[in-house]
């Protein structure tokens, strides 16, 4: 095959990436877990510093890469962070990973890695949650860093080579707990492929890798991992957390809660999750194209170009790493991508390998029907990421926030510029349960007072934000604790019910003079 038509399909992967990834990024109303991680970066921005948590948050790469956007639009506090500044992080890191497949042409064949990119740039899963602010795409990116470096390192080591997988391995673990996985899914298949042999690349792996090298791969892993995760030594039992953040994590994967999903729960996600007047949601074509590459790992004796070592490794370390994610019950979309990702890379050479085989009609058939599948994944992603982002049809919206925070953000705005005192006017959010990511679009309201329940004494604020439960104490506060001199109507801010998310009802009301200074 030419060459200049794989660079063109390159290309062309890079420049959707980029344009599925950053238009409309603030578009999407914040997930809880996006507003928890803003705001751990807006105590390291503060000067706050970052103390490593094991039992929740994960690691802190994603909040040392934030701090460049931040910086680089002058953004200094919290309150100056902005939903744009935050999830262009994980969009570039996303674009860096479609970039990537680049330096896989020797491992996949440069049409491999061509075909692998254009899945990665149109997967409907690695498009959304590249939008999202969460750590899942920087560790994808880092997987993939040490996958690439390790194949380097195979084919001719070198020093270089092997400390860059080091510390690729130890970005991955101070990025999320699930590297655990990753990493062990590599073990298992580098265990396989050296068991059945048959691979030149690996078997000069086992002859000419240096002790020396092997220990400074190690070390720039620990070095990496022990840098991030104590805070650059200025916070040393971080590195003790690390360790004990392993174990909480089996804990919870273990745990009963609302996200034990059954064993198969991933699986449905990519093949086929049903929903009416959407579109087909289905990412069946990568998992069929996968399940081919693996397949001609293994059998087939032309890989167009792609290592056979590098196909046999790969397809055992995906189906390892489902196999892990599938035995969890604990269980969260977003941690599909790296499976997902594993299963793109086959797909890129069982896309090849269908094209390379049989007459040249079935080829053509073939190729059209490839295309009309790959325009139908780019279909999806544009709908899942505009069109049905905060959608419970969207396979991918998980717990997501809906639209209507912007209403209860709008309204404290209006309610803001009538008051005296403007945005620092007292503001009290009163809820028995997890009310994020309220104090994310909170964030330029300095007075605002969260409680969990209403107290009989404290002065009641302007602006009450509660959930239905609460309302009851706040009636009896306003109304019975009160002497009917002191009293003051209260009404609602809303003119609709108002859910933050699924089942989540948030009330509002205000003191009557400032809701009819308001409306004026």
């Amino acid at each position: 095959m030419r060459a200049w038509p794989a660079r063109a399909l390159f290309l062309a992967a890079l420049v959707l990436a980029a344009g599925l990834r950053f238009p409309e990024l603030a578009a999407r109303p914040m997930h809880a877990d996006e507003a928890i991680h803003a705001d751990k970066l807006g105590a390291l921005l503060e000067g706050g510093g970052y103390a490593y948590d094991p039992a929740e948050y994960h690691g802190p790469t994603l909040y040392y890469l934030s701090l460049v956007p931040a910086w680089l639009r002058g953004a200094h506090r919290y309150a100056d962070l902005d939903e744009v500044m935050l999830r262009a992080v994980p969009a570039a890191l996303g674009l860096l990973l479609v970039a990537a497949h680049l330096a896989a042409r020797s491992a996949l064949g440069t049409w491999g890695a061509a075909v692998a990119a254009l899945l990665a740039a149109l997967s409907p899963a690695m498009v959304y949650y590249n939008r999202d602010y969460i750590h899942e795409t920087a560790l994808v990116a880092f997987t993939f860093g040490l996958l690439l470096a390790g194949w380097r390192y195979a084919r001719r080591p070198r020093t270089t080579w092997a400390v860059l997988a080091g510390t690729c391995a130890g970005l991955m673990v101070a990025t999320k707990e699930t590297a655990v996985l990753a990493l062990g899914s590599m073990a298992i298949a580098l265990l396989a492929t050296a068991l059945v042999g048959g691979s030149p690349s690996l078997a000069r792996l086992r002859q000419g890798a240096r002790r020396r090298d092997l220990l400074l791969a190690l070390l720039a892993a620990l070095a990496t991992a022990s840098l991030l995760l104590s805070s650059f030594l200025r916070r040393p039992e971080g590195l003790l957390d690390g360790v004990r953040a392993f174990g909480m994590y089996a804990e919870r994967a273990r745990a009963q809660s609302w996200h034990v999903h059954a064993w198969d729960y991933y699986l449905r996600l990519l093949v086929h999750f049903p929903a009416e007047g959407t579109p087909f949601w289905t990412e069946g074509v990568i998992v069929a194209l996968a399940a081919v590459g693996a397949t001609a790992a293994w059998i087939a004796r032309d890989h167009g170009g792609a290592s056979a070592g590098v196909l046999r490794f790969l397809s055992v370390y995906t189906l390892a790493l489902l196999a892990l994610y599938c035995a969890i019950p604990y269980k969260t979309p977003w941690c599909v991508l790296g499976f997902l990702h594993g299963m793109i890379l086959l797909a890129g050479a069982g896309a090849v390998s269908l094209l390379r085989s049989g007459p040249a009609w079935r080829r053509a058939g073939i190729g059209l029907l490839l295309a009309a599948a790959t325009a139908h994944l780019g279909w999806q992603a544009f709908a899942a990421s505009f069109r049905f982002a905060a959608d419970p049809r969207n396979p991918y919206v998980y717990a997501q926030t809906g639209t209507d925070v912007f209403t209860i953000a709008g309204r404290l705005e209006e309610l803001a510029r009538a008051h005296p005192a403007g945005r620092a006017m007292p503001v009290q959010v009163v809820s028995g349960e997890n009310v994020w990511p309220l104090p994310w679009y909170l964030r330029r309201f300095p007075a605002v007072q969260w409680w969990t329940g209403i107290s009989d004494t404290a002065p009641v604020a302007p602006v009450v934000l509660l959930t239905p439960e609460m309302e009851p104490a706040l009636v009896r506060r306003l109304y019975d604790l009160r002497p009917p001199d002191e009293r003051e109507l209260y009404v609602s801010i809303f003119d609709r019910p108002i859910e933050l998310r699924p089942g989540v009802e948030i009330r509002g009301y205000a003191a009557r003079s400032l809701a009819e200074s308001a409306r004026r």
